[in-house]
């Protein structure tokens, strides 16, 4: 990626044109930390702010808070566990709820590895380690940016951006849960709905396709239609329905078109 007039050039796109001496992974990892000190950090960090007012108000203890966002990491798979353990859901529907909230994840990792994988040279171990931070601020800055990286500085350098949001967001979810009783609720709920907003302008933002985009056009429009009609599985109907029509929307298009 060439830089613009005034601005230094990549690091990573003059090492690969030039030839110079290979970076080594740790330098790849810092950068990426580096990289993580950015404001869609910082939005999802505001948005685990407001969970932690939610996970105090449902009743949840701060261990229990910490590993939840530890180890479940994704906010709407989150939110789903903590309100079917606020409602008494069983661990079996549970478990279920959370596997649908989560199955987005599952092609968004697909579509990562290839990208951060050298052929014959990552260890397994690496690319398990890397799937934990996908989610959608990881993945929609690695889509956008990996590219333009030397191969064998994408991983390292996707580990040390995720690992450093993560610890980050982790972080300020405990301090956030200390001290929730002395925040507004209103403010807290602000902070909580900067998530859903974030990822709106991220992933319109990061669309390559016209197929992204009307995927998107026809979920906010079926969204509050299977809300009211489909209550409890109007995620799971709003994606597969909008989905469709937008797939097929626009292969009628191009066909039009050709």
């Amino acid at each position: 990626m060439s830089a613009s007039a005034g601005e230094p050039p990549d690091p990573s796109s003059s090492e690969k044109d030039t030839g110079a001496a290979p970076v080594s992974e740790r330098t790849w990892m810092l950068r990426g930390a580096r990289a993580a000190v950015s404001i869609p950090a910082l939005i999802l960090t505001a948005a685990f702010v407001g969970y932690a007012g939610l996970a105090r108000e449902t009743g949840l203890s701060l261990a229990e808070t910490l590993v939840m966002t530890g180890f479940v990491w994704a906010l709407p798979s989150i939110v789903v566990l903590t309100g079917g353990m606020a409602t008494g859901m069983g661990l079996v529907p549970a478990a279920i709820a959370v596997a649908l909230a989560s199955v987005r994840l599952m092609p968004m990792t697909m579509a990562l590895m290839p990208l951060v994988k050298v052929p014959g040279k990552t260890p397994t171990w690496k690319l398990l380690l890397a799937s934990h931070f996908v989610a959608v601020t990881a993945w929609v800055y690695a889509m956008k940016n990996l590219p333009d990286m030397q191969r064998d500085g994408r991983l390292p350098f996707f580990i040390g951006f995720g690992g450093s949001v993560t610890i980050f967001v982790f972080t300020m979810t405990g301090i956030s849960y200390m001290l929730v009783d002395h925040m507004p609720p209103i403010v807290a709920g602000a902070l909580f709905l900067l998530t859903p907003i974030y990822f709106l302008c991220s992933l319109w933002g990061a669309a390559r396709m016209n197929a992204d985009k009307a995927a998107m056009i026809a979920g906010l429009a079926l969204g509050p239609v299977f809300f009211v009609y489909v209550p409890g599985l109007d995620l799971l109907w709003t994606g597969l329905v909008g989905g469709t029509l937008a797939y097929l929307v626009t292969r009628i298009m191009r066909q039009g078109l050709s």
